[in-house]
């Protein structure tokens, strides 16, 4: 069984829209590694097509350029990439393919199959329909400390809750938590009669 994560920038109130536009300034080595370390096991990505053609339009460049970052435009370029679409695309990027057929359905045999991890990259709609469904392994949320105040969210309203439990958080120097989440099952009902008796009592 193949592992999904999925990789999102988020500021502090939520918002997971443009990233590009607030969330530079955070950037440095130890996020760096973060966001390398999700490509590093996968040999799949899937992208929505706003992400995709985000990607498509600046990292084959970047490739051609041969600066700094040729080297993770290169391994974006080698990796197979998959765009979830309901139009259909035409690509000039090497390596990229059209989902075929319903998201959940297409990623679950995508999941049970063979190969490496597949990564989820941006792509908020992939990402919500894919929690929804459980399919999603690793959450990991990298939250800068930032509120933006408008702008779309990851969780929108549904009438389902999705339950998820923490499985690491590292704080970056630049004030960044990477948390990093898993699926859980929806904890058993409590009432404040169960959590007073956690309440801590002042000191005398």
């Amino acid at each position: 069984m193949r592992k999904i994560t999925a990789g999102l920038f988020i500021s502090l109130d939520g918002v997971v829209e443009a990233p590009d536009q607030w969330h530079f300034p955070y950037f440095n080595d130890e996020m760096g590694a973060a966001v390398g370390a999700l490509f590093d096991t996968a040999d799949t990505v899937l992208l929505g097509r706003k992400t995709y053609d985000s990607f498509a339009g600046a990292w084959p460049e970047r490739e051609a350029a041969g600066g700094e970052d040729a080297g993770f435009a290169k391994a974006l370029g080698d990796v197979r990439k998959i765009v979830v679409s309901r139009q259909k695309l035409a690509f000039t990027w090497r390596n990229s393919e059209q989902l075929d057929g319903d998201l959940v359905e297409a990623v679950a045999a995508l999941k049970s199959g063979p190969g490496a991890d597949i990564t989820v990259s941006g792509s908020i709609s992939v990402v919500r329909r894919l929690l929804a469904a459980a399919l999603v392994d690793e959450l990991h949320l990298l939250v800068h400390p930032i509120a933006m105040r408008s702008g779309m969210r990851l969780f929108d309203e549904g009438e389902t809750s999705i339950p998820l439990r923490l499985l690491s958080s590292e704080a970056f120097q630049t004030g960044v938590l990477h948390l990093v989440y898993a699926p859980t099952e929806s904890p058993a009902g409590a009432t404040y009669t169960d959590a007073k008796a956690h309440i801590a009592r002042p000191a005398q």
